[in-house]
């Protein structure tokens, strides 16, 4: 770029030389402006020599701070590529961790499933045994009611073993069998609206007649005859002859006429824990005869056993109660009919040449309803 300028300055200098050798010598004040431009030229040259050297310079280091930060950016650049892969490492690592972990909720999930069933299984047969024992409970003590009213007559009995039979199914929880608990408390309103004799307190109350026996006062025996025979008072050392009522009991022995009627009312209380109607008061009649013939009518101790005498003969030893079994057929009916509907065990196979396991039955089924758990 310099070298044109050169040849041009060089071309000018050698027509000035040539004009000078062919014209006449100028004056000296041209030669001073000449001299003068040829110095503002080489000035103005030198100036842009500099300048171009010091935008080369500058140039130069503006590229090798380019180039430097250049070099700075490339080695972060490299350093984030390193962190990029160290992450998506990472990411990996975790994407793996997390498909096992997700393998393992499945897994316990399913375990979970596993425990869930076997617990119901478990508790299904809980219930169904304590279910079983409910139900046998009850059926017993239906047997034994009906069985204890019809051989005693003891609807006492009767009535505390309904209680007891309707709390046993109670604690069932089959809704099934509500229906036999609205029977058995239908037999048992029946049998409590019967009015039965109170056992133990008919015994009770004979007792206490047996007890104040002791307490009443024997009646005046009559006076004896005049004797006029020396043979017969020497037979009366040896005999004694009196007067016998139609029960059989003499008045002149208190303390014997006390046993009998004791017996008497010891057999209206074994009538009456048997069951026996007629024989029960042909004991009190006994009994109560005893008392008025052989004892003074006019205390209050024999007042009061007379009226209680007369208050038991006028209470019906075995009046008309219902007749019982609706609710034992009812729950027998209904366990037949559960028994049937249940699934039963696989029988196991058959023995072969070949040993196969055998088939185990099955977790839900439940033991039948007639057998005891």
């Amino acid at each position: 770029m310099n070298a044109p300028i050169e040849n041009k300055e060089v071309g000018e200098t050698q027509a000035l030389v040539v004009r000078g050798a062919t014209a006449p010598a100028p004056r000296r004040g041209g030669l001073a402006v000449l001299l003068a431009l040829l110095a503002l030229l080489l000035a103005a040259w030198s100036a842009w020599r500099v300048y171009l050297d010091e935008r080369d310079a500058s140039q130069s280091t503006a590229l090798s701070q380019l180039s430097t930060r250049l070099d700075g950016i490339e080695g972060q650049i490299g350093q984030r590529q390193r962190d990029l892969d160290g992450v998506r490492a990472r990411l990996g690592d975790a994407d793996t961790v997390n498909k096992s972990l997700r393998e393992e909720v499945l897994a316990l999930g399913e375990r979970v499933r596993h425990v869930e069933d076997a617990i119901a299984h478990l508790a299904e047969q809980r219930l169904s045994g304590r279910d079983a024992l409910a139900l046998n409970e009850t059926e017993f003590l239906l047997v034994q009611a009906q069985e204890r009213l019809a051989l005693f007559h003891d609807a006492d009995a009767a009535l505390a073993a309904y209680r007891l039979a309707d709390a046993a199914l109670a604690s069932a929880e089959d809704p099934a069998f509500a229906s036999v608990r609205r029977t058995i408390s239908a037999e048992r309103d029946a049998l409590a609206a019967a009015r039965p004799t109170d056992l133990r307190a008919n015994l009770d109350a004979i007792e206490r007649l047996r007890a104040a026996l002791p307490r009443m006062v024997a009646a005046r025996a009559p006076e004896p005859a005049a004797q006029t025979s020396r043979w017969r008072d020497f037979l009366d050392s040896f005999v004694r002859v009196g007067h016998v009522d139609g029960a059989g009991n003499t008045a002149h022995e208190p303390a014997f006429s006390r046993a009998v009627i004791a017996l008497d009312l010891r057999d209206a209380q074994a009538a009456l824990l048997g069951g026996d109607p007629k024989r029960y008061q042909a004991a009190l009649h006994r009994a109560r005869d005893g008392i008025a013939t052989l004892v003074d009518g006019q205390s209050a101790a024999v007042q009061a056993a007379l009226a209680e005498i007369d208050r038991l003969l006028a209470a019906p030893l075995v009046p008309a109660l219902p007749e019982l079994g609706s609710a034992l057929r009812e729950l027998r009916a209904l366990r037949a009919t559960r028994a049937l509907a249940e699934p039963k065990p696989l029988a196991p196979a058959p023995a072969s040449s070949a040993p196969a396991p055998a088939a185990a039955p099955t977790p839900s089924a439940k033991p039948a309803s007639g057998e005891a758990t």
